[in-house]
């Protein structure tokens, strides 16, 4: 008899192998069950699936519920929601689609999650409804905003749980779906993927059913050119890059441009640079100023108000909370602040008319 070292794939319970349908080798592994009942729920777990059209969880039991195309897979509840998927006419809501924006560059220490976690708090102290998608496996938005769940883009990705059952709370219109050291799994999963043209879409296919709730979608990715990055080229419309202003990053921007052409040209994407924030700049330095005057003669009117050296931008995180709540009246905040209202601007289809609501800290919870 053999003794399944790894214990019960799904309860963790070492035991003692006795029948067959407790090793069940897949193309990803070996599992284990120790029952019936753990194999069941891990069949359970497998057919589980979030519909397309309208979001709600169903089984997956009859072939109807899947479609196929060639860039992405949809699943859909019923036979209704199916044929509505069909029809260009029907819309899940009147809401304006999303402004989705990737934070993005190449090279680290730039500011990038300073700037995704200040961006989406402005953005929801504005009264917009934002969603923070933490794409980086270091997973300092969660450590920054003060994030605490179990759940997040490891599982909404790798284990294909619900994009609403993913999603955490923050703030009052403040969401998000939390990374952490996992994506690393994540990674490889994406390049174990057929190289068929979808691999690239797969969070895109996974946050379609939640996105017309938000406007405005923000990713904070890593600071390497992934395929995690890629997911987050090829969902959003936009992207943001932070340069800090010394020589190498620079350099790193240039690298960042040719990433984002070769990707609309490869995999047919359309994301354009919505704006270069020069950020840690400090205006005693000669450097800080001939880094905005290289940025503008290349961008020039992409280049948006630089971030300004702030020690309360550092201290933020500490206190898991936005530099608006932490330090309102710092260099920090104003500088912020001007970035929120420059991308506001960028988007009048989602402009209100209510007056921004004063921020508001909820305790993190679970969208049920």
């Amino acid at each position: 008899m053999a003794i399944s070292l790894n214990g019960c794939s799904v309860c963790g319970r070492r035991f003692e192998v006795q029948h067959g349908f407790q090793v069940q080798s897949l193309h990803q592994g070996v599992t284990y069950y120790c029952s019936q009942g753990c194999h069941e729920a891990d069949l359970f777990k497998q057919r589980r699936r979030c519909c397309s059209q309208c979001g709600k969880e169903f089984d997956l039991i009859y072939a109807f519920q899947q479609v196929s195309t060639q860039r992405q897979v949809s699943f859909f509840c019923s036979t209704a929601c199916r044929e509505l998927s069909k029809s260009p006419a029907v819309a899940l809501s009147t809401r304006p689609e999303p402004a989705r924006i990737a934070i993005l560059n190449q090279k680290g220490g730039t500011g990038k999650t300073t700037t995704a976690v200040n961006l989406a708090g402005g953005l929801a102290d504005a009264g917009y409804s934002v969603l923070l998608l933490d794409l980086d496996a270091q997973g300092h938005v969660a450590t920054s905003l003060g994030a605490k769940t179990n759940h997040g883009i490891y599982q909404l990705l790798l284990e294909g749980q619900a994009p609403r059952m993913c999603i955490t709370q923050l703030r009052k219109r403040l969401h998000c779906i939390v990374g952490d050291e996992r994506l690393a799994n994540v990674e490889l999963w994406l390049a174990n993927l057929p190289n068929d043209g979808r691999r690239e879409f797969v969070l895109r296919d996974r946050i379609a059913p939640i996105e017309a709730q938000f406007d405005f979608i923000i990713a904070d990715c890593g600071p390497a050119m992934s395929l995690m990055n890629l997911n987050a080229l090829t969902y959003a419309d936009w992207v943001l890059t932070p340069v800090s202003c010394d020589f190498l990053s620079l350099v790193g921007v240039k690298q960042m441009l040719r990433t984002v052409k070769r990707v609309n040209k490869d995999l047919g994407s359309k994301v354009e640079i919505l704006g270069v924030i020069p950020t840690f700049y400090d205006r005693r330095n000669r450097i800080s100023d001939e880094a905005v005057k290289t940025l503008k003669s290349y961008f020039r009117d992409k280049v948006l108000p630089p971030i300004r050296i702030n020690t309360q931008l550092k201290e933020a995180p500490q206190h898991e909370q936005t530099i608006f709540e932490y330090a309102p009246h710092s260099r920090g905040a104003a500088d912020y602040a001007s970035l929120v209202e420059a991308v506001v601007s960028f988007f009048p289809r989602l402009r209100h008319t209510q007056p921004p609501a004063a921020p508001e800290r909820v305790t993190s919870v679970q969208l049920s």
